[in-house]
């Protein structure tokens, strides 16, 4: 998804020393995708913004146990020559604390029994699972499905995350692998967020639609199918496959 156009006041520019750039975090990315960011962005050898997280004691909630998985806001941020990976990541996860903490967005967790660190994990799963804006609530509200009827989540974005990847394929071996994140063996949300949620994902989490949904699947670009029957689930996946097949036959020809 494009990233959020948010500007967010990082450090003061010194006028007529340097003049500032702007780093821009898309909605959706890992914080390894973001410590790559700053990295490239500030100048400095690769890993130092991880080696970094002990040094910017950022301020976390307890649930988050130190990972600011989640917390990394999406937008676009100045930087100037006293930026630091430090600086950049307290004030991300500053913006993330000051819009999550906002009116519209804490409101839905006293309707749910869900935490805020919890909403937004869901939130991140509904980031990268929905091709749309559009598709977010009914994603969450599939979530939210499951979650309550006792079935695991099934979710294939938890298995790129465990797995570091991104892919529209998951065998049938990736859902056997030995992974907190593996929402086809374990019961419940993963641990932890699985990226850096913006704030459609936020408000479609804490405020998804009514439905039965249980199941969905993107058959081919713009044509998510949700749906409560597993039979239907079971054809619309049957289709996607197919027109996958198809695909690879015509690439490989």
């Amino acid at each position: 998804m494009v990233a959020a156009a948010v500007a967010v006041p990082l450090l003061r520019a010194d006028i007529g020393k340097t003049k500032p750039a702007s780093l821009t975090i898309p909605e959706g990315w890992r914080t390894s995708q973001v410590y790559a960011a700053i990295d490239k962005a500030l100048g400095v050898p690769a890993g130092t913004t991880k080696k970094s997280i002990p040094k910017a004691k950022l301020k976390l909630p307890p649930d988050a146990r130190g990972n600011p998985e989640g917390y990394l806001f999406p937008a676009t941020y100045p930087l100037n020559s006293k930026s630091t990976p430090e600086s950049v990541l307290s004030y991300m996860v500053k913006t993330a604390t000051e819009r999550f903490n906002g009116e519209q967005l804490t409101a839905g967790p006293q309707r749910n029994p869900m935490s805020l660190y919890q909403t937004i994990t869901i939130a991140s799963i509904v980031q990268a699972e929905a091709e749309t804006k559009d598709d977010m609530g009914k994603v969450a509200r599939v979530i939210y499905n499951r979650l309550n009827n006792g079935m695991p989540l099934q979710m294939d974005s938890t298995i790129n995350y465990a797995m570091n990847r991104n892919t529209l394929r998951t065998s049938e071996n990736d859902t056997q692998i030995d992974s907190p994140y593996n929402t086809y063996m374990r019961m419940g949300l993963p641990p932890t967020p699985i990226a850096n949620p913006g704030e459609d994902a936020m408000l479609a989490a804490i405020s998804p639609p009514a439905g039965d949904w249980l199941y969905f699947v993107t058959v081919k670009p713009g044509d998510t199918r949700f749906t409560a029957s597993f039979e239907e689930q079971q054809r619309n996946v049957e289709e996607f496959n197919r027109l996958h097949q198809r695909r690879s036959s015509t690439q490989n020809s």
